[in-house]
């Protein structure tokens, strides 16, 4: 009985100890590291600013390592009412992706316009097509800093980070969704 006992904790151990290197390994299969997103980030952009890779250093550290990207653009406009649409690429780590559309309503006290290239980091995706569903938001709460801002959305396990860089000013907080789909529409519904 001690001899099995014994043998019991050893192979414990010996799994416990072999399996963290494979789970770190796997981890790094199926995820993308800071130094890729802000490579991936900064092409994308075109350009690499102190605000964007402080932005990006605060999502891996809240968030962690993302699955999953969407590189695209987007407009939007409020006045106390305001509605989103943009388009762009989901890239996977694993290969996977594809063409994504998103658009949104949002009411709150939220006045003005922009347009913005937006570089969305994802995580806990699980497929590709997972993507396409309403992911609730809060706009208010975005942090912001030099010219870059990010705030998430959440859903089933399943965070989306968006990191906007763009043009024209609209302040204010408001609360609404944004719908990601497989085809473009004008319906932000």
């Amino acid at each position: 009985m001690i001899d099995r006992r014994r043998h019991l904790q050893h192979l414990t151990a010996l799994a416990a100890t072999s399996a963290l290197p494979a789970l770190a390994a796997d981890d790094k299969d199926t995820t993308y590291d800071e130094d890729s997103i802000l490579k991936a980030a900064t092409d994308f952009f075109g350009q690499t600013t102190e605000g964007l890779a402080k932005v990006i250093e605060k999502a891996f550290k809240e968030q962690g390592r993302p699955n999953a990207y969407i590189r695209g653009e987007e407009a939007g406009a409020a006045i106390t009412v305001g509605l989103r649409y943009g388009e762009g690429e989901l890239l996977m780590k694993g290969g996977a992706g594809g063409k994504v559309f998103w658009a949104g309503p949002s009411i709150g006290f939220d006045l003005g316009a922009n347009a913005s290239k937006v570089f969305t980091l994802v995580y806990h995706l699980p497929k590709a097509s997972a993507i396409y569903q309403r992911f609730p938001g809060v706009d208010g709460s975005l942090y912001y800093i030099g010219g870059a801002g990010i705030n998430y959305q959440r859903l089933n396990g399943i965070t989306l980070a968006p990191i906007r860089l763009g043009v024209g000013l609209r302040a204010g907080a408001s609360v609404g969704y944004i719908h990601y789909r497989r085809e473009k529409s004008i319906n932000p519904f």
